[in-house]
């Protein structure tokens, strides 16, 4: 059940993306540029690029992605492979031998991707609304108050 949610989401958050991109390109071509809208809309495009990195990585993990193929079928002591155990966050996966031992192998550089995507949305959130605040709207000026 969740692999078909996550895939939709996946398709949706690259539409998304794209059409952020789209529009925040229309919106650097038309004169006065509104940065409060075009921190919004860049939000947006960092937000579901945000989301469509973590459900690629999801679905690498999910579907044996690069983390089995570092799994060896005896570890140094001879003991055999009995398991691999995958976590959604962080996208990690363990190696789990029949003597106890364990390695672990951690996607890095999908989870440090999402959060920097994460990050700049949020900050971008909040200097639009900060932008939202000091830039008065069209419309206030054209009711003649302040």
């Amino acid at each position: 059940m969740l692999l078909p949610m996550l895939g939709v989401l996946l398709l949706v958050s690259l539409a998304t993306a794209a059409a952020g991109i789209v529009t925040a390109v229309l919106m650097l071509n038309t004169s006065p540029l509104a940065l409060p809208r075009l921190c919004a809309v860049l939000v947006l495009v960092l937000g579901s690029s945000a989301a469509a990195v973590y459900c690629y990585g999801w679905f690498s993990v999910t579907l044996g992605g690069p983390f089995p193929a570092l799994c060896e079928d005896r570890n140094a002591s001879g003991a055999e492979l009995a398991s691999i155990v995958q976590e959604r966050w962080p996208l990690r996966s363990a190696c789990v031998y029949s003597d106890g031992a364990t390695v672990e192998h951690i996607s890095m550089s999908i989870t440090m991707l999402v959060c920097l995507l994460a990050g700049l949305a949020i900050v971008l959130a909040g200097a639009g609304a900060v932008l939202h605040r000091r830039v008065p709207s069209s419309s206030e000026g054209s009711l003649g108050t302040p």
